[in-house]
């Protein structure tokens, strides 16, 4: 025997998962957007060295390009 009248509980609750899907989606594409981001401008990438690049100082006359 199946269930054929939807309580209003269902509806709520189908709203609300729509609505978390969707902020879900927005959240993801964010992050991706962000990473895309940040792989493009890879040049100037550091990572966590902390070591001193003079090739990427701006003041540092001695490596800038002519």
């Amino acid at each position: 025997m199946a269930i054929t009248r939807e309580h209003e509980l269902h509806k709520r609750r189908s709203s609300r998962n729509v609505g978390l899907a969707v902020v879900l989606v927005g959240f993801i594409a964010l992050v991706f957007g962000l990473t895309i981001a940040k792989v493009q401008g890879g040049g100037t990438l550091q990572a966590f060295d902390h070591s001193y690049r003079p090739a990427l100082d701006p003041d540092n006359v001695r490596f800038q390009q002519r």
